[in-house]
């Protein structure tokens, strides 16, 4: 395969898998519409996004994170070196491992949930009722790990394969499980909030069993084998566990945040998660997507040995995340408030929650692109199975964020433990990138640094635009939702444009890459 061919295959990888993942998030937000409508920024809303912080960081670490950078490029090593078969068994070996592993982990958590709660929302302790209602929500919900571990597995193993749309889409099932089970059963309860959590835990198990028919169609099986003294699964237990606190840094920065929110004024916590969520759609769309796309490709090139194709492959995936994700992230900043307002302002969710959510989207969006910047340098150091280099940044980078959270809280409420996210996650992408360099010798800084500076100025023009475009009051009401519909889509779109013209006049590498893929496929 030409080194063309590789980059085409590695582009169409990601887009596809941006295709599912989009899909998945737009049903992730009609959710967040419906709990927002529900709930409002309610402190039972705050009991339920603190119980969902367990899960969710499971989700990071299981589904997008560790079990994915460890078993991938192990897989692909067995594949290469020990054939086909083998590499089947160890599939079944690892899906035997995590059954009574993980499941184990379920019960201690269920088990020990009061003492979860008390550790990552200590202001809720002084409030009998909340803190109750969040362990109850945190056991229904714990057993999620378990499904999305499964998930996770089936998702690898069709990666190595090169199937990417299928379990790209399958997180997608979660948040129809989601929606169906509020709307069926979440009136008919006391608790209404209970429905949610159930619905989560059923969610992991319908998106873990949508795998499966592809999973078996490609001749892999889930019949148990329990040689726990496979090399493979040796080699991939000592390299999940920092693979684990390398790629978590982002979602144990969250915790940090919430811990710190629960002593801030009623509602922060929810305008924290609530600015997540949407500064989570270009990371998920892109970041994630570019990320599981190429790793199965660089590992393959770190088996071979070839770190001239890695070194290539990875600028290339870098600078192409750049200029698809810098202008996503200038559009929240640009246009946080109207998006908020149309999203979520409705029923409960008033205008103060909307001002509140918007705010906190501002500080979380500006480290946007440090965040998928690490997922790939993070990924480069996965696929020569360097598992310990971005563990120990992100401990300096989680250190930073403590600190400078500490120092912002005070003077900036929840918008400072925003800021401070952002902060670190700057932090952690400049010393990620420079030991990548010094291991690799070299990572054609000078290229990546000239493509971002195209990429920032064209995307700030762009924003800026956008915002002078929707300024007003009608942003600040509820209702008139088909005019605020017209005028924002109609402002992205030609923000869309503005974009792609300064592209062209600045004869951008990327933008000239994108048209040419897009020419081919319509000439097919």
């Amino acid at each position: 395969m030409t080194h063309g061919d590789e980059r085409r295959r590695i582009a169409k990888a990601a887009g596809l898998m941006s295709v599912a993942t989009f899909i998945s998030r737009i049903l992730g937000y009609v959710k967040d519409m419906i709990l927002a409508g529900f709930f409002g920024a309610t402190g039972i809303a705050d009991t339920f996004f603190v119980a969902f912080r367990i899960p969710n960081l499971l989700r990071e670490l299981f589904a997008e994170g560790s079990m994915s950078s460890a078993f991938i490029p192990v897989l692909t090593e067995h594949q290469t070196k020990h054939g086909v078969e083998e590499s089947k068994r160890l599939v079944r070996i690892t899906f035997s491992f995590i059954l009574l592993f993980v499941g184990l982990i379920c019960i201690l958590g269920i088990v020990f949930a009061p003492e979860i709660v008390t550790a990552i929302a200590p202001g809720f302790v002084d409030t009998p009722e909340k803190f109750s209602a969040t362990v109850l929500l945190t056991r229904i919900m714990f057993p999620f790990l378990l499904f999305v571990s499964l998930a996770a597995l089936t998702m690898g193993a069709l990666n190595v394969k090169r199937i990417f749309f299928i379990p790209a889409l399958a997180p997608a099932m979660l948040n129809i499980t989601i929606i169906c089970v509020v709307f069926l059963i979440a009136a008919k309860m006391e608790q209404p909030i209970i429905a949610v959590a159930i619905g989560v835990t059923l969610g992991g198990l319908v998106q873990f069993v949508f795998q499966l028919p592809s999973f078996f169609k490609n001749g892999y099986s889930l019949k148990p084998a329990y040689n726990f003294r496979h090399d493979g699964l040796k080699k991939m237990s000592l390299l999940v566990l920092p693979a684990t606190m390398g790629m978590a840094v982002a979602q144990i920065n969250i915790f940090v945040s919430t811990i710190l929110a629960s002593y801030l004024p009623e509602g922060s916590v929810t305008y924290l998660y609530y600015s997540m969520r949407l500064t989570q759609f270009p990371i998920g769309i892109f970041g994630v997507a570019m990320v599981m796309a190429v790793l199965p490709t660089l590992s393959e090139h770190a088996v071979k040995g070839n770190y001239d194709r890695l070194r290539d492959d990875f600028s290339f995936a870098l600078r192409l995340l750049f200029f698809i994700t810098v202008p996503a992230m200038a559009g929240l900043i640009a246009l946080r408030e109207p998006i908020v307002n149309i999203l979520f302002q409705r029923g409960k969710f008033d205008y103060v929650a909307t001002a509140g959510t918007a705010e906190a989207l501002l500080f979380y969006s500006i480290g946007i692109w440090s965040i998928v910047g690490v997922r790939v340098i993070t990924a480069s150091f996965y696929s020569m199975q360097d598992t310990r280099t971005p563990v120990k940044i992100a401990g300096v980078a989680l250190a930073a964020n403590i600190l400078f959270s500490i120092l912002l809280m005070t003077p900036l409420k929840h918008s400072g433990l925003a800021l401070a996210n952002s902060l670190a996650s700057g932090l952690n992408f400049i010393l990620l990138f420079y030991f990548l360099r010094k291991r690799l010798k070299r990572v054609e800084g000078g290229r990546i640094l000239s493509s971002f500076m195209k990429t920032v100025f064209a995307s700030s023009v762009m924003g800026g635009i956008g915002w002078f475009m929707l300024q007003g009051e009608l942003w600040k009401i509820c209702g008139n939702t088909s005019l605020k519909v017209f005028y924002l889509s109609g402002t992205i779109s030609l923000c869309v444009m503005i974009y792609i013209f300064i592209s062209y006049m600045l004869k951008s590498e990327e933008f000239s890459y994108v048209i040419g893929l897009a020419k081919q496929k319509f000439r097919k």
